[in-house]
C-alpha cells in the first residue's frame, strides 16, 4: 500500500463518509486543495456500462460554461485554403503533410489535433503516437472537420473530450480550483446533462453508480447523484 502523507490524511479526515449535496462537495473541493499550485477540479464517474460490448461505450464531448481554466493549444492539420482558414482562427499550429511529418519525428507542444477528413488517410499513421496520448482526431470528438473555425473556437473556450475507459469509469477535469463553487456546479452540472444524453444504447439497469470529485492532490468526494441530476439549471446559473 503507498504511503499516505501526513497533509493527506489531514484533508481525509474533513471528509465524512456520505453522500454531499453538489454544492457542498464543491466548497469541501476547494477546501481541500492546498497543494502548492493551481489544481484542477476532477471528477470521476463510475457507470453502469461494460465499455467492451461497442454498443456500452461512451466518447463524446461536453462544452463547460465556465472554461477551464487552462490555456489550450490547438494544432490542425488541413490542405489549401483550410490552413489558411486555421490560422486565421487562432489555431497555434497549422500545417499539412509537413506537420504530420514533424509529429511522427516527435513533436507535440499541442492540447489538442484537429482534421479536415480529406487529410484523415495521412493523419491515420500517427495512430499508434497519438492514440494513447488522446489526441487523436475523431469525428465522434469533434476534431474530425471542416469547420476548422467552429471547432478551435469551441476547444479553446472549454470544449472536453472524454471517454470511458474500459472498467466503465469516467476521468475528467471540469475546471479549477481557483474557480467559484458556483462555476465549478455550473460546469459539473454540464458534464452531468452530457452524460445523461450520451447514454449508450446498451446500457442496461442502473446508469450512475458512484460519483465522486476531488483537487487534484486533494481526497475524494462523494457527491449525491440524484440531487445533481434534480438540479435546474436556473438554480446553477
Amino acid at each position: 500500500m503507498p504511503k499516505i502523507s501526513r497533509r493527506l490524511q489531514g484533508l481525509q479526515a474533513k471528509v465524512e463518509d456520505k453522500d454531499y449535496n453538489p454544492l457542498e462537495a464543491l466548497a469541501l473541493l476547494k477546501d481541500t486543495a492546498t497543494a502548492k499550485f493551481t489544481e484542477a477540479a476532477e471528477a470521476h464517474i463510475r457507470l453502469g456500462i461494460d465499455p467492451k460490448y461497442t454498443d456500452q461505450q461512451l466518447r463524446t464531448t461536453v462544452a463547460l460554461p465556465k472554461g477551464t481554466g487552462q490555456i489550450v493549444r490547438v494544432a490542425v492539420i488541413a490542405r489549401g485554403e483550410k490552413v489558411n482558414e486555421a490560422s486565421s482562427a487562432g489555431a497555434d499550429l497549422v500545417g499539412s503533410e509537413e506537420l504530420i511529418d514533424e509529429i511522427q519525428k516527435g513533436r507535440l507542444d499541442f492540447d489538442k489535433l484537429i482534421a479536415t477528413p480529406d487529410v484523415m488517410p495521412q493523419v491515420a499513421k500517427l495512430g499508434k503516437l497519438l492514440g494513447p496520448r488522446g489526441l487523436m482526431p475523431s469525428p465522434k470528438g469533434g476534431t474530425v472537420t471542416f469547420d476548422l473555425a467552429g471547432a478551435i473556437a469551441e476547444f479553446k473556450a472549454g470544449k472536453l473530450e472524454f471517454r470511458a475507459d474500459r472498467t466503465g469509469i469516467v476521468h475528467v477535469m471540469f475546471g479549477k480550483t481557483t474557480f467559484s463553487p458556483e462555476d465549478l456546479l455550473i460546469n459539473l452540472k454540464a458534464l452531468q446533462e452530457t452524460i445523461d444524453r450520451n447514454r449508450p444504447s446498451g446500457a442496461k439497469g442502473r446508469y450512475w453508480r458512484t460519483f465522486y470529485v476531488s483537487a487534484t492532490m486533494g481526497p475524494s468526494i462523494k457527491v449525491d447523484i440524484s440531487a445533481l441530476r434534480d438540479l435546474k439549471l436556473s438554480q446553477a446559473s
